[in-house]
């Protein structure tokens, strides 16, 4: 049972990574989220990627400081933000009936507040 559950972990951390690898080459996937819950996930059945993963040198400074600070950097709240209110456009343009429309802009409002009330790290710690 035990080696079913690290494969389950392998198996997800594994799909995030390849993920995230796609959102290198897509604009707008955004990577380093899947790199967070990959490296999560090989902490539970795959230490040697998690480490990997750590250690990167493009994106481990980032996920060692979402670990242990719980920061977002400033250039990623940015884009986070644009991307977000962009999203919000193109959802008021759409035909969808309006209280779908303010639910969605009420949350991604909220989703876009909490972002920047998290603690900022310069990537150069």
């Amino acid at each position: 049972m035990r080696g079913t559950i690290r494969l389950f972990w392998r198996v997800i951390a594994l799909c995030l990574v390849g993920v995230g690898l796609v959102g290198v080459i897509l604009p707008g996937l955004p990577t380093v989220v899947f790199l967070l819950m990959a490296a999560w996930c090989a902490s539970k059945g795959w230490p040697e990627l998690e480490v990997w993963l750590l250690n990167h040198p493009s994106y481990g400074l980032t996920i060692r400081n979402w670990r242990e600070f719980g920061s977002v950097p400033r250039k990623a709240k940015v884009l986070a933000s644009v991307m977000i209110s962009f999203s919000c456009l193109l959802l008021w343009l759409s035909s969808l009936s309006y209280y779908i429309k303010l639910s969605l802009s009420i949350v991604l409002g909220f989703v876009i507040l909490w972002l920047w009330y998290r603690p900022e790290l310069s990537l150069d710690n």
